[in-house]
């Protein structure tokens, strides 16, 4: 079962017929009441801090490297001088999208791709991908905080379902506390990556499962079958192709999304997470969206973004919050 990428038997894949045609649920009863807005705030953890940011970019430790990658919402000015900024260990120049493809330069001396990181006792490996991304999206701490918690607090053993779970870091924080974890993910290369990440902590024992398919189809199937689980996470992209060619569009799939991963709930269900990374809407529009979709569910449904704060060169120094995503959160009270 640990180690083994799962494949779905064929003949129970839903086709993209199929998916489009299954419909929303008539939800009735109340909606749930709302916490909003939440701000969730890390100042870092681990390996891991915000030292500065302006002019566009962010200056971030991650372990022993200090990396300076594109940032459009830090509108503001420096709080360090270029003393500091030019002093890095990697750079990423090239499209400013955030899935535009560019290049790392490496002023002081060339680096390697790989270098081991910790969070919340989980090592890893960080990367330096051609999508400027370094395979950790650190503001997700507050999340994996707040599930291992759940975890760890439950006597009773959970099921985690992790959805466009990219290299795994949240499925081996989740697996660490306790829980049995289905980790799907389109990208072969995610998976590849998140068991060697599994490798790296020896932690090759965990009840994982690494599943490399469409999100989509992956809970559609576990909906026809019965399968339910107490926790689910999903950090959707905005736009994405599963390994068949699947096309994943935010704004057009996540209502059938969100439907599904209701119906995959079980009865003493402990959270639906949502994050939207980049995209331009308000929190609003997911946290609405939740409220329909988890009507007469009872819990309460709380919403906001994702902040990491400055931290200086010391990474304890606090200084301006730099918004990363928008979140919506279903919790049962």
């Amino acid at each position: 079962m640990h180690q083994r990428v799962a494949k779905p038997e064929p003949e129970q894949k839903p086709t993209a017929a199929e998916a489009a045609a299954r419909p929303l649920v008539i939800r009735s009863g109340d909606r749930p009441p709302e916490r909003v807005p939440v701000i969730l705030e890390s100042l870092g953890a681990g390996d891991f801090h915000l030292i500065d940011s302006g002019n566009g970019l962010k200056l971030e430790q991650y372990g022993p490297y200090r990396v300076v990658r594109p940032e459009a919402q830090a509108l503001w000015q420096p709080s360090l001088g270029p003393h500091v900024w030019e002093k890095v260990d990697a750079i990423f120049t090239g499209d400013t999208d955030e899935d535009g493809m560019g290049r790392w330069r490496f002023p002081q001396a060339a680096l390697g791709e790989t270098w081991p990181l910790s969070l919340l006792g989980i090592e890893f490996h960080g990367r330096f991908t051609a999508f400027r991304h370094v395979g950790v999206f650190p503001e997700q701490i507050v999340h994996w905080r707040w599930m291992k918690e759940q975890i760890e607090a439950t006597e009773r053993p959970l099921k985690v379902l992790n959805l466009f779970g990219y290299t795994g870091v949240a499925s081996l924080v989740a697996a660490a506390a306790g829980a049995e974890v289905t980790h799907v993910d389109a990208s072969r290369k995610a998976i590849g990556w998140a068991r060697e990440n599994q490798a790296l902590g020896r932690l090759d024992k965990l009840p994982i499962r690494w599943i490399c398919e469409d999100a989509m189809k992956f809970i559609l199937r576990e909906e026809r079958r019965g399968n339910r689980y107490d926790i689910i996470l999903t950090d959707p992209p905005k736009f994405g192709r599963g390994p068949n060619g699947e096309v994943w569009q935010l704004f057009d799939h996540l209502p059938l999304m969100l439907d599904v991963c209701r119906e995959i709930l079980s009865p003493k269900a402990l959270g639906l997470v949502l994050t939207a990374y980049s995209i331009r809407a308000s929190f609003y529009s997911t946290h609405e969206l939740m409220r329909e979709t988890m009507r007469g569910r009872g819990g309460v449904v709380e919403s906001g973004e994702l902040v990491i704060r400055e931290a200086g060169l010391d990474g304890k120094t606090p200084g301006r919050a730099l918004s990363t995503s928008l979140f919506s959160r279903w919790v049962p009270k």
